[in-house]
């Protein structure tokens, strides 16, 4: 099995964060008695993590306990810095790209890296994309939104392109959730990442459609979108909908939403089997990936559990689900 969504964090000093940014830069605490650890911003505790998130060895030693033969690893969203100045945020990318690439190194064959980039500046987004390309990356991970600057956002559309262009394969994670500020809503529950989240990826992807933004970018992209698509497929039918009866959603977008699903690739992070089932109807067989947001809580915990079970599936469908999707989407030598 190839999973092709996974994350770390690596061991990032509070001084190291502290030199880019006091307050928002994230390090890595770890209580060397219990092993555990805390992403930190600031004085201020982000998240508490097991150390599969900054341990190469403990993590192989789960991927060979599920039969794992590969991981596509990535940062944690956190990790982005997309409001700092630029320039900041672009050496902080090649420094955190380097870190991902030495951690992947512990094991070249079981581990591959995607790349963040410096994405609130189009042209040093692609100079770090193409760099670490060059350095060994196979695609890069970039966030659903820059502040307030959806996928359709000019700067992102040409990042894209250049994406497609370049043969960049693209990873989209949201991040930042709508309402997570408010004082009165999504308190509670984990409300932010169970409503909120399914919704930032589903504007993501509507942004690229109703904008008209798919009719410019090159049919070459290969863009995947996190968990599932969050609320894409399961909410199309709406959007079909009300472009067949509102000209103002029909304004910049030729045709009918539902008709550039397939341009789309998606993980398979759902969880449910009539979620799959649905997600497959509305994707295609081919472009669903075995993704589990390893190693966070939210995430398949037996990973590939749901595609092996999943009794719709033939053998030839389920085999491309768990591997040969990914090895097509991110040009991968067989392992």
């Amino acid at each position: 099995m190839i999973d092709m969504h996974s994350h770390c964090f690596p061991r990032i000093t509070r001084a190291a964060a502290q030199a880019v940014d006091a307050e928002r830069a994230p390090w890595l605490q770890v209580d060397e008695a219990t092993g555990r650890g805390h992403i930190m911003l600031g004085d201020e505790p982000f998240r508490p993590v097991l150390p599969t998130l900054w341990d190469p060895a403990r993590r192989l030693a789960e991927m060979d306990a599920q039969g794992i033969a590969l991981q596509v690893v990535c940062a944690t969203p956190v990790m982005f810095g997309y409001a700092w100045e630029a320039a900041r945020a672009a050496d902080w990318a090649a420094r955190m790209n380097e870190e991902v690439l030495a951690y992947c190194g512990h094991a070249p064959d079981r581990f591959k890296a995607l790349a963040q980039v410096p994405l609130q500046d189009t042209a040093l987004a692609c100079r770090e994309a193409d760099r670490a390309m060059r350095a060994g990356c196979i695609g890069v991970q970039i966030g659903n939104h820059v502040g307030a600057r959806d996928l359709d956002d000019a700067g992102l559309v040409d990042f894209l392109t250049h994406c497609a262009n370049n043969a960049i394969p693209v990873l989209v994670h949201p991040w930042d959730m709508m309402a997570t500020k408010s004082e009165g809503r999504m308190k509670q529950w984990m409300l932010p990442w169970l409503v909120a989240m399914p919704a930032e990826t589903q504007l993501g992807m509507l942004s690229l459609i109703l904008s008209g933004a798919l009719e410019r970018i090159p049919s070459t992209l290969k863009i995947c979108f996190a968990h599932g698509g969050g609320s894409f497929a399961w909410l199309l039918g709406r959007v079909d909908n009300a472009w067949k009866h509102r000209d103002i959603v029909r304004r910049d977008c030729p045709q009918l939403p539902s008709s550039y699903a397939r341009r789309f690739h998606v993980d398979s992070a759902v969880f449910d089997p009539g979620a799959l089932r649905l997600l497959l109807d509305v994707m295609g067989d081919e472009r669903v990936m075995l993704g589990s947001d390893y190693p966070f809580p939210l995430g398949e915990q037996k990973i590939g559990a749901l595609v092996h079970e999943a009794p719709f599936l033939d053998d030839a469908a389920r085999a491309r689900l768990l591997r040969g999707n990914a090895e097509a989407f991110f040009g991968l030598i067989r392992v």
